[in-house]
């Protein structure tokens, strides 16, 4: 047990030395777009929390377990606030956090907007020793403690959006700061990358009770290719969807939710690795909820939402 948990956390460090993928991944973009897209922030008129839990590659040891909570709200008729805290736990490993997003809307036409966003907080990376067994019982690298490090953190995002479709761009860990485990070391190959996300989508209308919403996210981090998810979703009257992703070198995933008494949300999705992987782990299972609240409702598509409230 000890000496896969070994492999995991090597490949981990390795991961983020040659500054791979580091920030966790939802199937459900689309329920939980401010996550992906802080500008959404204020771009609806309600008061909404969601949360999301992702339990992935089932069956094996230490694989990664992630947890987020957001909270998004407008301000007067242009300004947004948002916030989200994350935890995501991978083997020995514990990088959790939490940032708060400003928002401003500017009208471009009756239709359509566009949203700029700053958002700033702080991330906290662990590894606890303990849980690492190494073959030389001499190794220096890691000790029984747990070690980590507390660091700063920004993203800018941008969203255009209107009833018919949206676009949106964001650029996390924009500070690029290196990850320091040790006190007695000058510096670590460990750093935050600089990651990049595109994202957009369409509303096509099928009739008064349907609606398809095909979109997608683009994610970018050098020197790793590029992945794509490329989404479908099909609504009924707001209330009931269905759906499914294909993530290239990945996975494809199913999805359904709901959408009860025009405030409570829920979703899941269920991930087919298409991987070699797929030969030791079963799948993965990730689960929305969400409340909103508020006075005024907005009209069917009036925002670039995933979930919106029923008439």
């Amino acid at each position: 047990m000890r000496q896969r948990t070994t492999i995991l956390v090597v490949s981990l460090l390795g991961a983020c030395a040659s500054w791979a993928q580091q920030l966790p991944q939802l199937s459900q973009y689309r329920s939980n777009d401010y996550l992906y897209d802080p500008a959404v922030a204020g771009s609806r008129p309600l008061f909404e929390i969601r949360t999301a839990h992702r339990y992935q590659w089932v069956g094996i040891q230490d694989a990664p377990r992630t947890f987020m909570l957001s909270a998004t709200t407008p301000v007067g008729r242009r300004l947004g606030l948002g916030g989200f805290l994350f935890t995501d736990n991978v083997g020995p490993t514990r990088r959790s956090g939490f940032q708060v997003t400003f928002a401003y809307h500017l009208p471009i036409t009756d239709q359509l907007k566009l949203s700029l966003s700053l958002s700033g907080g702080l991330v906290q990376f662990l590894v606890d020793g303990g849980k690492v067994t190494f073959h030389d019982p001499n190794e220096p690298v890691l000790d029984d403690q747990l070690r980590g490090e507390v660091l700063p953190d920004a993203t800018f995002a941008f969203l255009l959006y209107h009833p018919k479709y949206w676009f949106g761009f964001t650029a996390p860990q924009l500070l690029h700061n290196k990850v320091y485990f040790f006190d007695d070391q000058d510096g670590s190959l460990s750093t935050l990358a600089r990651h990049y996300y595109a994202m957009g989508g369409y509303n096509w209308d099928l009739g008064e009770d349907m609606r398809l919403e095909p979109s997608f996210l683009l994610k970018y981090v050098s020197p790793v290719p590029p992945k794509v998810d490329v989404n479908l979703l099909l609504r009924y009257r707001e209330m009931v969807w269905i759906g499914g992703s294909w993530r290239s070198n990945d996975a494809i995933a199913l999805m359904v939710g709901c959408w009860l008494k025009r405030t409570f949300q829920f979703g899941y999705s269920y991930d087919i690795t298409t991987t070699g992987l797929s030969r030791y782990s079963g799948a993965t299972h990730e689960v929305m909820l969400g409340i909103t609240f508020g006075k005024e409702r907005p009209a069917p598509q009036v925002t670039p939402t995933a979930v919106q409230p029923a008439d």
